[in-house]
């Protein structure tokens, strides 16, 4: 549908939520020179008057209290789509199915048959669809993933992370769906790989009662405990909680000679800490320790995301960083996880990813 005399020509696109990442992929796409942003929803007047103020809209882009009318501008070509997690199935479908690209906020759906139908979708009427993993595009783990391929880590033991904060509190999913898909994508990219076997375990304060389907029956889980068992023997574990004032954003990969650490909170996000355990007298001692702060540049990771559909578009190719079939890995990992929430932290084994083509 595009070829490549597209890449100097702008695409339309229409954006689906006007909330706080709403807001953001409006920002990157009307600053991007290859975008024009024709139209966005959001069944709240106030909130797209308050971007129309933000941004000084014009006329030319028109703000929609129905989605379905937003489908029909004249011109369209692709939707972004920032939207709860719960309605991401029906407005997907709705765009491909009207030969629509289609960037969609994480997770791609709660269900992986949703998932892998959208998928489908999307191969039979050649249209993209990418899943915005703004993590796949972050500087540090971009450069981490070298590292690793490099062997700055050596044979590869074991990963931890932790995602802590007070708030925010989703009201349509729980923690483990809003926060473990980050860290489960940087584990899964830094390895290369995905997990074979799955554990969770949950504690609920706030939401005992907000149950919505198979996935949440006994109210939405604020602190999770996960862990991961990857193929080569790797396993990782990751904390969440959005009821924990110790806000913490720190995802570490360790192996025989050094640790890699990626810290949004810390001065240098990416580092790597280098040494060994050495015999000496009786004892085992630290050797050949070091610290090595790796640089990076400075591109925010959601314009990378927004330049990178863009580019999909154009061109009309796969994604090879957040494809849909990504997404759906992940609802997969975290259909599994789920599970074994259900079951008091049962280990649940993951089926073959599904003929994934990422």
């Amino acid at each position: 549908m595009y070829g490549s005399e597209r890449q100097d020509k702008t695409t339309r696109i229409a954006v689906f939520g006007a909330g706080r990442w709403g807001t953001h992929l409006v920002r990157n796409f009307l600053k991007h020179p290859q975008a024009q942003v024709v139209a966005i929803v959001d069944p709240h007047r106030d909130r797209l008057y308050a971007l129309a103020r933000q941004f000084g809209l014009d006329q030319q882009t028109a703000l929609l209290t129905d989605w379905q009318t937003a489908l029909d501008c004249p011109g369209l070509e692709a939707v972004a789509i920032a939207t709860p997690a719960t309605t991401h199935y029906s407005l997907t479908e709705a765009a491909l199915q009207r030969g629509y690209h289609v960037l969609v906020e994480k997770p791609l759906t709660l269900e992986l048959a949703e998932s892998l139908r959208l998928c489908r979708l999307a191969e039979q009427q050649h249209c993209q669809l990418v899943v915005d993993h703004t993590y796949l595009f972050h500087p540090a783990v971009q450069r981490g993933r070298v590292a690793v391929q490099q062997g700055a880590l050596g044979a590869i033991r074991y990963g931890y992370a932790a995602r802590t904060h007070l708030g925010p509190v989703r009201q349509d999913v729980d923690a483990l769906w809003d926060l473990a898909i980050h860290d489960i994508a940087i584990f899964n990219h830094w390895l290369g790989e995905r997990p074979l076997q799955v554990q969770a375990q949950g504690t609920v304060w706030l939401q005992p009662e907000a149950s919505q389907g198979w996935h949440f029956p006994r109210g939405l889980a604020d602190l999770v405990w996960v862990k991961l068992v990857y193929a080569s023997g790797v396993q990782a574990m990751i904390h969440l909680c959005w009821l924990n004032p110790d806000k913490q954003r720190r995802l570490c990969l360790t192996g025989g000679s050094g640790t890699l650490t990626f810290d949004e909170l810390a001065a240098a996000p990416l580092t790597l800490q280098r040494g060994t355990m050495a015999w000496s007298n009786g004892q085992f001692l630290p050797a050949n320790s070091s610290s090595q702060v790796l640089e990076l540049d400075t591109t925010e990771p959601l314009q990378q995301v927004c330049s990178h559909f863009l580019e999909c578009v154009q061109r009309n190719n796969a994604s090879t960083i957040s494809s849909g079939w990504v997404g759906a890995q992940l609802v997969q990992i975290l259909n599994g996880l789920t599970r074994s929430l259900h079951h008091d932290g049962q280990a649940v084994t993951l089926t073959d990813p599904i003929g994934a083509k990422d």
